[in-house]
């Protein structure tokens, strides 16, 4: 079976096994107070520029969402989102299990505009409903697509407007910032949002989330309520070896570019046969168009998820490449087809 399944079930990189096995046998303290952790979290702060940024490592992108939103909030609040969102769709309800509301915005590609989020504050006016009080945004997208500077900008312009807190999903930020038409870059990321993640997981790690929270208001008891929610590791030292063998050389942005590279490849001669895309492919998430029967084929020799875009002939698929892809998977694809 070729696997275009999702980007994390590979095991590790080998620099964060090399790493892991190296610092195995070293004594050190627990729940994230240890040399490692201190470490990464130190170099994430050069990273991204923010010397005051406050850095918690979690295990999954679910539980660091969920950690976070019902952090940041009070109970009468709720959550924008584009109805694509993970929060929405893959986290079964987490967000909603805190008790908070999420407004689900329908778009055309599963990107949020300022527009969006005018409207959800236009019908939400006083006492009698949830009160808006942060966006969620993911890049990438998990339509694949990146957002632009300028587009950050204008949300948190809207943000401002509005007296929101915006959050970034960067369960495949590597993506995001080596694609093509990324114009972002690590040291921006403190400057537009109140907090945000750097995504391990899809990444090349075994597992693992970088939270940076940015605004000082949201930093208060934050340890005390990853330990309520389960987050905090006895051996926390675990993420923050990881962390440091990805981005100490560049690793991590390595990964994310080879990942968009093998996707280009494969978008590239799927177009070349004549195949239509139902999102314009821009980073390692692609939705392909094929005819029902081609997919039909296609799903007894290679590892995929549908999309729900069908039409009477055709169905979209979502195939998606990661950091351990390799070159004649995605030449033995397109024989396939």
């Amino acid at each position: 079976m070729i696997f275009l399944k999702n980007d994390y079930s590979l095991g590790a990189h080998p620099k964060v096994l090399d790493a892991l096995v190296k610092t195995n046998m070293t004594l050190a303290d627990g729940y994230g107070e240890d040399a490692f952790c201190y470490s990464a979290a130190d170099y994430i702060r050069h990273l991204i520029a923010c010397p005051a940024a406050d850095i918690h490592f979690l295990t999954g992108g679910t539980q660091t969402n969920m950690t976070a939103l019902a952090a940041f909030l009070r109970p009468h609040h709720s959550i924008i989102s584009a109805d694509t969102g993970h929060i929405c769709v893959h986290e079964t309800g987490a967000i909603e299990a805190t008790g908070h509301k999420i407004n689900h915005v329908k778009t055309r590609e599963g990107k949020l505009s300022p527009q969006d989020i005018d409207d959800v504050m236009i019908s939400h006016e006083d006492e009698h409903y949830v009160k808006p009080r942060i966006i969620y945004i993911s890049n990438s997208t998990e339509t694949g697509l990146i957002y632009t500077k300028a587009e950050l900008l204008a949300l948190r312009e809207a943000c401002d407007k509005h007296h929101l807190l915006m959050y970034i999903d960067g369960a495949r930020l590597a993506m995001a910032l080596t694609a093509q038409s990324n114009d972002l870059i690590f040291e921006d990321l403190p400057k537009i949002a109140d907090a945000f993640y750097i995504g391990g997981t899809k990444c090349g790690a075994m597992f693992g989330e970088a939270l940076i929270i940015v605004n000082d208001s949201l930093k208060e008891d934050m340890r005390f309520l990853v330990k309520q929610r389960g987050g905090l590791l006895a051996k926390g030292r675990l993420l923050g070896v990881q962390f440091d063998a990805l981005l100490k050389d560049e690793a991590y942005l390595q990964l994310g570019a080879h990942a968009n590279a093998m996707a280009s490849k494969l978008a590239e001669g799927i177009k070349a046969k004549g195949y239509e895309f139902v999102i314009p492919p821009e980073t390692n998430l692609i939705f392909p168009l094929f005819p029902k029967e081609l997919a039909a084929e296609l799903a007894t020799r290679v590892m995929f998820e549908t999309w729900p875009y069908v039409t009477d002939t055709h169905q979209a698929i979502r195939l998606v490449t990661s950091w351990g892809t390799e070159e004649n998977e995605i030449k033995e694809f397109l024989k396939l087809i």
